[in-house]
């Protein structure tokens, strides 16, 4: 299939000339990881507080857009196989039923069954395939033929489905089909994210399949310092990942302009809005020209979601993968055992033994607070546990340092406030413990998600208190939906709860100093080693 030829050639072409290419990724990387300011955020994304205050981005000029003046762009690139084609409607109907493929919208293309039918050209596929895929996730085999085919597209899938992809390969059509960026031009895809972590891996992502025509992005959040950021958009990127926070600091500053933007991401929509960044996203969005392509992504489809699709998506077209309700991923056995507040510790360090038996598990441990999260950590590692904890109040180079020894198996058990629980992407993670259960059943769902990714199987383990009562109807209808075991005291307590959970409580802790600059709780001693 062809999308007009010559992608690669004219960009080659175009970065000979004055923008010597390929300073987008190593910039924003390295600038990315150079230590921080931290401290003052609540949670992960993009500058703390600022990012949650809605007079943020109150200097930003209203655009004005004359649609008949303004140049004109392609986005529609999708041109069916004769494969895809020449299938039964009862074929294609089959396929979406064993996928859980769900479909709303006018004209809705067929789903694609392989990465050939999807017709991305050469320099795509050369690195996908690369990668090893044996085929498509559910969410790309019926995504990429929307996002290709220029419309607005709504896709609701849980974390771990693969839809950085879905909406990154064409973002790369996309770009290759627009005239290269004048000096002063700002990005053509700009990708919003809520959190910082989420941000660097949708750009390592689009970095390792935009290395081969030379697209050049940078990430743009809040928590570190500015200047490298600064020099990459005003160097020119083709892509932007940026938390709403720091990219409305940008614009307000004139260090960048969103009049090129003609393909626009929204990842994690609901957890943005969750975490209060609707105004922002709201004043982002009203910097960019109306007949843009607007993807959006999101694992839940609240109220509050499809208001903001509906006024910002045109004649969008929907995917869902799995139940339109709040679901837990079949793969992941959830266990949730009915505790009181102090036995909380010793039920912990009971799992862990059974957990750690096996040396390559890894274990993500939740809780409430920031306080609590540090409390833990310093209570595991003062008891030999190898144990780390990672939270909004930790500089960024703590935060990355933790994340790689978890990573990387040295520090197998991390403990983590929500800021974790979207956004990072550790692929093995066997076992999710919820020491803490949030406030909303949501955030339950994307605690558990961080388990049972990729295919693997998962466990989540969860303490519930008579403190947590009025969420225990919600958790109920969550383990019956996925056919797991129910505690009969919590079936009792989900008889006599109302419903519905209350708003966030974020502790204050985070007490500084320990070795190396990191936070006491990360640098206390280990005792004798239990694992």
């Amino acid at each position: 299939m062809s999308y007009g030829g010559g992608y690669g050639s004219s960009r080659d072409g175009g970065y000979s000339n004055g923008y010597s290419g390929g300073q987008g990724y190593s910039n924003g990387h390295s600038n990315g990881y150079s230590g921080g300011h931290g401290g003052s955020n609540g949670y992960s994304g993009g500058g703390g507080g600022g990012d949650r205050m809605s007079n943020l981005g109150a200097g930003l000029k209203q655009q004005h857009w004359d649609l008949a003046t303004l140049p004109k762009f392609e986005k529609s690139f999708y041109k069916e196989d004769p494969a895809v084609t020449s299938r039964s409607q009862r074929d294609v109907d089959e396929f979406r039923r064993k996928k859980e493929i769900t479909i709303q919208g006018r004209n809705v293309p067929r789903p694609v069954e392989t990465f050939d039918e999807a017709g991305f050209p050469a320099y795509v596929m050369s690195e996908v395939k690369a990668q090893g895929f044996p085929h498509p996730t559910a969410i790309q085999s019926q995504g990429w033929p929307m996002a290709l085919s220029g419309r607005d597209v709504v896709g609701i899938a849980e974390t771990g489905s693969g839809k950085t992809l879905t909406y990154c390969l064409p973002a790369i059509v996309h770009i290759n089909a627009q005239p290269l960026l004048a000096p002063g031009d700002g990005p053509i895809v700009l990708v919003l994210a809520p959190t910082r972590e989420l941000a660097v891996q949708i750009q390592q992502e689009m970095t390792k399949f935009g290395k081969s025509s030379r697209i050049r992005n940078t990430c743009v959040y809040g928590g570190v310092p500015k200047g490298g950021q600064i020099r990459d958009l005003s160097r020119g990127v083709e892509v932007c990942i940026a938390t709403p926070g720091r990219l409305i600091d940008m614009l307000e500053s004139g260090k960048t302009n969103l009049r090129r933007v003609t393909y626009l991401v929204l990842d994690e929509a609901d957890r943005m809005l969750d975490m209060g960044f609707e105004p922002q996203i709201r004043k982002i969005i009203g910097q960019i020209r109306p007949d843009r392509q607007t993807c959006m992504w999101s694992a839940t489809w609240p109220k509050d979601v499809r208001q903001l699709a509906s006024d910002f998506l045109n004649d969008f077209i929907q995917v869902n993968i799995g139940s339109m309700d709040l679901s837990a991923n079949r793969r992941i056995t959830q266990v949730v055992e009915v505790v009181s507040e102090f036995e909380k510790r010793d039920r912990m360090i009971k799992h862990l033994e059974q957990i750690m038996e096996d040396r390559s598990n890894k274990i993500l441990i939740f809780t409430g607070t920031k306080r609590v999260a540090d409390d833990i950590t310093r209570f595991l590692r003062q008891d030999g546990w190898p144990a780390l904890s990672i939270h909004g109040d930790k500089q960024q180079n703590e935060r990355d340092w933790v994340l790689n020894e978890f990573k990387n198996g040295k520090s197998p058990i991390m403990v983590a406030t929500d800021v974790a629980s979207r956004g990072i992407d550790v692929r093995d993670i066997t076992h999710v413990f919820n020491y803490d259960y949030p406030n909303n059943s949501e955030d339950y769902v994307h605690r558990i998600g961080r388990t049972g990714r990729a295919g693997r199987l998962g466990t989540a383990i969860t303490l519930f208190t008579t403190e947590n009562a009025k969420q225990a109807r919600d958790l109920v209808n969550i383990l019956q939906e996925a056919k797991q075991n129910i505690d009969p005291r919590l079936a009792e307590m989900g008889r006599y709860s109302g419903g519905g959970g209350g708003g966030r409580g974020y502790g204050r802790g985070g007490h500084r100093g320990g070795r190396g600059g990191f936070t006491a709780s990360n640098a206390a001693p280990l005792g004798r080693s239990r694992w």
